[in-house]
């Protein structure tokens, strides 16, 4: 919500978020700016440069010329002829005494391969290249002055860099549960850099990997498959180079992405089954490539449409299509179609040359000395009656091709970009006058102005949405000297008549230009502006929805007790689900606890806690959550539950609600009141979070913000790729998994889902996963990609075989089809198929184990794991991997497989639910106070931390800062994530507006 967003900023902020920002395109400027002024003396560098010609030859008199005295210590160790009497140039000589200076020399050639201080290895470098002692030279006096420039210019300097600082964006960090590595395993930024990297203000720079970061396997494209590709798109470029330009990833990482995405193969499948041909990359790196690659497939089929277009209108040139078909962003696209266009029969140009006025000014602009205006006037005729309206006629058609010519747009765009363009908001007038219910809410913003390279993502989205509101007005301000800059060069070079042109035809041209600018080309400036902003905002507002998420999902789970969910409520009681371990509904009631005499309730809810042994109370955080926790730990510290030992937490109830009344509700509660529904659905969330949540629309879940003003298609997306991510890499037990959990495995959709449900119930459970091939639907791509996702766990094998074991013979078969496969398809158990390793490395395994003495019976044992690791110690992966014929990532892979405990869940190792037993208010609360709490949501301007007090309160992202964060976390644009527990410093309370002011102190693991 804005509300939310915007009240827990302070009018500060928005000068610290210009603070923290640093321009990506001041990076490059500032080794430029070093090397052209050091110190503010351009002369001082250029001498520097021209001296190293010098030490060729023994020229070197310099001396006698020691007048100076500080200088004459340096040079006395060459007494030789004065041979340039020049006294600026007797500094330079010292640049001789590099012998003492040794350690230096090494360091100022880029090459440390000449640590020596021979003084020849010098004269021949010189020679080599003027210019490139020109920037080496002058680094050798800089380095006591490089430690006074700031960071950001060293490491844009480091030796061997190429002026390039490589930086890591957090979608190239290791994904713990597909057990990834990253992609930049060889490349070793500098601190500075990595600074640089953690911002909040602007998404982190990716850099082109290095070739010495590469840990897969290089593969190039066939001819005829790279064929294929270009005939596809259609169009002149090759879309791997385009898609490794746009996404900074390497070439041959690109190429197979690209093979492995037209073979139809999942996100999940590559990131965990073939590492080594996409360099480790995780998974939101290779959707990032996917989607460009999607990109450029809308922008090849845009451009065929656009083709067809100009067809149809006969303005088609072989020139033009060759133009449209060489555009590789759609930015480009409308760049050379926009000439082209249709436009509006009123506008004022068409309306000109419906009058003939169009060879009027093309005579205006190729032989302007021929033209007579007074010639085209046609009394009585409106547009053509006077001198004046044959003038405007050719104004407005100049104007418009002036603002339909890519050469010029391109020109006036390079203005843009060097100079301040700012966004400025203020609150509408219609807003005061209607005294509008929503204007408090955007306070921040009636007077706010801001760069366009400066402003913040959730600025921009809150501006948006005042705007949709009409609560402001909103405005792209682009400076006077743009204005100014561009009429000049237009009259004196673009649209400079081509001979001698009156004074009155150049007024024509000076008011074409103007108006030009004004009615047309500044408007379009505006929505270009505004339209880049939108977008990148919306990207980083789906990221972050993707990472809250992310963390919702992979919460882990509350095991092996019984548990009782508590959708708490005044007028209609408080709705209690008690759930057993296995997440089977027990009991479920309705209780009044916050009526006037709730003493019968007391009694009635102690015996059942006493009757069901439970434990733990979840209890959902909406209306009357308050009272409800209040009430509960009072009956905790009289120790009502003795001897029990009670517990409750608070868990998020967002779309609990709207699943209670959704049709899978009623599929799997048809005899239950929507009501009891969402309590049974509240404590299940804390039973198996990721089971019970992927029920529900991600968008219904309460994380991120601005959800309302994203692209709904675009959010929908990215969510539903990470909710399939999330669940595969955890993996499903497939003989009691339910059916909209297995619609989010990799490779199965609604329809394979329904059909393997219909086979559990017609044949019983799974015995391993080769039956798998027995279901409709279930081809060899579709079996490849969810195979490995799929468990089939032992116990639950023989319980749900010996619940069905009547019910088999019954309906032996689910399709005919597949009949004949029957005696193919084993119907033993595999020990196997209860791990992470894919069928497809089945035999590898099995070599493995032959090798190391064991069998898959020892699977997770404790004697297993000590053969392999022994194993490993001693022979290494790389060479077992060379051994048994597979590559390291495939063994590693099977390492873990064979060497995990049974029910080997990865969610283990992340966060899980706080239950408690006493509750603290906001009025204990003292500004000082240190208290630890779990993040509730991350926002784009800072993270909302639940410290138990009902009102969550806001570490503002100027305070999670670098030195707070586990070195694992401090490459990421968001260090935070729900479900981390964190130490918390109060900074402010303010009870009136229930609003409190944290600091991070560090992150608890």
């Amino acid at each position: 919500m804005v509300s939310s967003g915007s009240a827990h900023r302070s009018v500060e902020s928005s000068d610290e978020d210009c603070e923290e920002w640093i321009p990506p395109a001041s990076k490059p400027k500032v080794p430029r700016t070093a090397r052209t002024v050091k110190a503010g003396e351009k002369k001082a560098t250029t001498r520097k440069t021209v001296k190293p010609k010098e030490p060729k030859a023994p020229k070197e008199p310099k001396p006698p010329k020691e007048p100076k005295a500080p200088r004459v210590p340096k040079a006395p160790k060459e007494p030789k002829p004065p041979k340039e009497p020049k006294a600026p140039r007797v500094p330079k000589a010292p640049k001789e005494p590099k012998p003492p200076k040794e350690p230096k020399a090494p360091r100022v050639p880029k090459a440390p391969k000449e640590p020596k201080v021979p003084k020849d290895p010098k004269a021949p470098r010189v020679p080599k290249a003027p210019k490139v002692p020109k920037e080496l030279k002058p680094r050798a006096p800089r380095k006591p002055a490089a430690q006074r420039k700031t960071q950001s210019a060293k490491s844009l300097k480091e030796p061997g860099a190429s002026g390039v600082s490589f930086m890591v964006s957090d979608t190239n960090q290791p994904d713990r549960w597909a057990d990834e590595g990253s992609s930049f395993g060889g490349l070793r930024p500098k601190k500075e850099e990595v600074e640089e990297d953690f911002t909040f203000d602007e998404p982190c720079l990716k850099k082109q990997k290095t070739s010495a970061a590469c840990q897969g396997q290089p593969r190039a494209l066939s001819s005829s498959q790279a064929q294929s590709l270009r005939n596809d798109l259609n169009m002149n470029w090759d879309p791997v180079e385009v898609l490794s330009t746009l996404t900074c990833v390497e070439r041959w990482v690109c190429t197979n992405i690209v093979v492995l995405l037209r073979e139809e193969n999942t996100v999940p499948f590559m990131v965990r089954y073939r590492k080594e041909m996409i360099n480790h990359m995780d998974a939101d790196a290779v959707r990032e490539v996917q989607l460009a690659y999607e990109d450029l497939c809308s922008l090849a089929k845009k451009t065929q449409s656009i083709t067809q277009t100009l067809k149809k209108d006969g303005v088609l040139t072989a020139e033009l299509e060759q133009d449209l078909k060489s555009c590789r962003s759609a930015d480009e696209l409308d760049h050379v179609y926009t000439p082209y266009k249709k436009g509006s029969n009123l506008t004022k140009a068409r309306k000109a040359k419906a009058l003939g006025l169009a060879a009027a000014a093309s005579q205006l602009m190729e032989s302007p000395h021929t033209l007579d205006l007074s010639t085209w006037v046609k009394p009585g005729t409106e547009g053509l009656s006077t001198v004046e309206e044959v003038a405007t006629g050719v104004e407005h058609i100049l104007a418009d091709m002036i603002a339909k010519d890519p050469d010029t747009l391109t020109f006036v765009k390079t203005l843009c970009e060097n100079s301040y363009v700012t966004l400025h908001s203020s609150v509408s007038k219609s807003a005061l006058k209607e005294k509008n219910k929503d204007i408090d809410k955007f306070h921040l913003y009636f007077d706010f102005t801001c760069g366009v390279q400066r402003i913040q993502p959730h600025q921009t989205l809150a501006i948006n949405r005042g705007e949709s509101l009409k609560v402001l007005t909103v405005k792209v301000n682009v400076p006077d000297r743009v204005k100014a800059e561009f009429t000049r060069w237009c009259i004196n070079n673009r649209w400079k008549p081509k001979t001698f042109a009156s004074e009155q035809l150049h007024a024509i041209l000076r008011n074409a230009v103007e108006d030009s600018y004004k009615r047309l080309i500044l408007p379009f400036l505006s929505r270009s502006y505004r339209t880049k902003l939108t977008t990148a905002a919306e990207k980083e507002s789906i990221a972050m929805f993707a990472r809250n998420l992310r963390k919702l999902l992979l919460a882990c789970p509350v095991r092996g007790c019984v548990l009782m969910g508590v959708d708490p409520g005044f007028r209609h009681g408080c709705k209690l689900a008690i759930l057993s371990p296995t997440s089977q509904i027990l009991h479920t009631d309705v209780v009044y606890l916050h009526s006037s005499g709730p003493s019968s309730e007391i009694l009635s809810l102690l015996l059942l806690f006493a009757h069901i042994s439970c434990t733990k109370v979840v209890i959902g955080n909406g209306t009357a959550c308050r009272e409800t926790e209040s009430f509960f730990s009072d009956l905790i510290s009289k120790r009502y539950f003795h001897p029990l030992d009670v517990s409750y937490c608070i868990t998020n109830e967002a779309g609990a609600s709207i699943y209670s009344v959704s049709p899978e509700a009623v599929k799997e509660m048809p005899d239950m009141d929507p009501n009891l529904r969402s309590a049974v659905s509240i404590g299940r969330r804390v039973q198996d979070p990721l089971a019970e949540l992927v029920k529900i629309d991600p968008k219904h879940l309460g994380i991120g913000t601005y959800q309302h003003d994203v692209s709904s298609g675009a959010l929908k997306a990215s969510l539903d790729g990470v909710v399939q991510e999330c669940v595969s890499f955890v993996g499903v037990d497939i003989n009691i998994c339910s059916e909209m959990l297995m619609r989010h495995v990799a490779g199965l959709s609604a329809g394979r889902a329904r059909s393997i449900a219909e086979w559990r119930e017609q044949r019983g459970a799974f015995a391993n996963r080769e039956q798998l091939k027995l279901v409709k639907g279930m081809g060899p791509k579709s079996f490849q990609q969810c195979a490995g996702f799929i468990r089939i766990n032992p116990q639950t094998l023989h319980r749900t075989t010996d619940q069905s074991e009547s019910a088999v013979p019954e309906k032996p078969a689910v399709k005919k089809g597949k009949r004949k496969a029957d005696s193919s398809i084993p119907t033993s158990f595999n020990p196997l198929d209860q791990t992470c390793i894919h069928p497809e490395s089945y035999h590898v395994a099995q070599r493995f184990l032959s090798l190391v003495g064991g069998s898959v019976e020892q699977i997770g044992s404790e004697g297993l794991r000590r053969c392999v690791e022994s194993r490993v110690r001693t022979g290494g992966v790389e060479e077992l991997a060379r051994t048994v014929d597979a590559t390291p990532e495939t063994l590693r892979l099977i390492i873990d497989g064979l060497t995990q405990p049974p029910g080997f869940d990865i969610r283990q190792n992340f966060g899980q639910a706080d239950f408690k037993r006493g509750v603290v208010s906001m009025s204990d609360l003292r500004v000082g106070s240190v208290l630890t709490g779990r993040v509730d949501n991350t926002t784009l301007f800072g993270a909302f931390v639940d410290i138990g007090v009902g009102r969550s309160g806001l570490i503002h992202k100027s305070n999670i800062t670098l030195n707070k964060l586990p070195a694992d976390q401090r490459r990421r644009s968001l260090a935070l994530g729900p479900g981390e527990r964190v130490e918390v410093r109060v900074l402010n309370v303010d009870p009136q507006r229930g609003r409190i002011g944290l600091d991070l102190i560090r992150v608890l693991q």
